[in-house]
């Protein structure tokens, strides 16, 4: 038994038994693959795989059991790396965050200007995506922190903790006829085009959620990851921008006005996770602790070991 063999294992679960994505993830050949995790069944006496011809195709239910324990020794091979190197370098080191890019422009800087003043020898890699990628990264251990609105709550493998509750505002250009109105209304909203973010970015759900709720149609034009491309492109006049309230700067937002929209939308929290049961490193810990000021150690800790959030 080696953790080759195990990682096949573990991947080929996660990527929907789909041999060629586990040898891309491994930088191994899918013969290897197939290999590796043949040679473990044999090795244990267990079929792991269902299996049509040499395809796989779900878990047994042996399997099924065998991979919750595989799970368990792979965190805690990680966690003993982690640990070493903890005491052998604790200011050091490389801290992965992937975030939103609502949140890697809006609401890290000052956190990683504050963390870099604390840890000046412990390097930053912080990476923009969607919140299931942001989801997947922090599970497969390829990211240590994962900041997002949408999402991360969905995932039992992951401990995640509320940061911070934010709402949403409408932007338009100066002098649009939607300043006229007081307050504005879903009605109002829908009777121009929209520009406002992805399905599953920074509180789109909720978005949705009120427009289908008060049975209004709308026409959402232009939709957009970032923030800035959508006040982009309401400053061109294109349509009517639906943001979150920390992407908006009076000062140097110019031409473009705000309005509160925390009426017509549902507050929006954001969350922090990190993978159940992993060794966090004391740098890790006071990241967390920059962004969601609130939470203690202790906490943090308790969560880890209970596998649920400090909601």
């Amino acid at each position: 038994m080696n953790f080759q063999q195990l990682r096949s294992i573990r991947e080929a679960a996660r990527r929907n038994f789909n041999l060629t994505e586990v040898a891309n993830a491994l930088f191994t050949s899918q013969p290897g693959v197939s290999r590796q995790i043949r040679e473990l069944e044999d090795e244990l006496g267990v079929i792991i795989f269902e299996r049509n011809g040499k395809r796989l195709t779900g878990m047994t239910e042996p399997g099924k059991g065998i991979l919750k324990i595989i799970d368990r020794l792979l965190i805690e091979a990680e966690n003993l790396q982690q640990a070493s190197l903890e005491y052998t370098g604790q200011n050091s080191g490389t801290l992965t965050v992937a975030a939103t890019h609502t949140q890697a422009r809006y609401a890290l800087p000052k956190v990683v200007q504050s963390f870099r003043a604390a840890f000046p020898d412990v390097r930053i890699a912080l990476q923009q995506s969607a919140p299931e990628h942001i989801a997947e990264w922090v599970l497969s251990g390829k990211t240590d922190i994962g900041i997002a609105t949408e999402g991360l709550s969905q995932f039992p493998e992951l401990v995640s903790f509320p940061c911070y509750r934010w709402s949403h505002l409408i932007v338009v250009p100066d002098g649009h006829p939607l300043l006229a109105h007081s307050p504005i209304r879903l009605q109002d909203l829908a009777q121009f085009p929209l520009i406002t973010y992805d399905v599953g970015f920074t509180g789109r759900g909720h978005i949705d959620d009120a427009f289908a709720k008060a049975g209004v149609q709308t026409d959402i034009v232009l939709t957009a990851m970032d923030s800035d491309v959508i006040k982009q492109y309401v400053s061109l006049g294109l349509g009517v921008g639906i943001v979150a309230s920390m992407a908006f700067d009076h000062g140097r937002d110019k031409g473009l006005r705000a309005v509160e929209a925390s009426h017509l939308f549902a507050s929006n929290t954001t969350r922090l996770a990190v993978r159940r049961g992993a060794y966090l490193r004391s740098y890790a810990y006071h990241f967390i602790q920059q962004f969601a000021p609130d939470l203690t150690r202790a906490e943090i800790d308790a969560a880890l070991a209970n596998g649920g959030g400090a909601d």
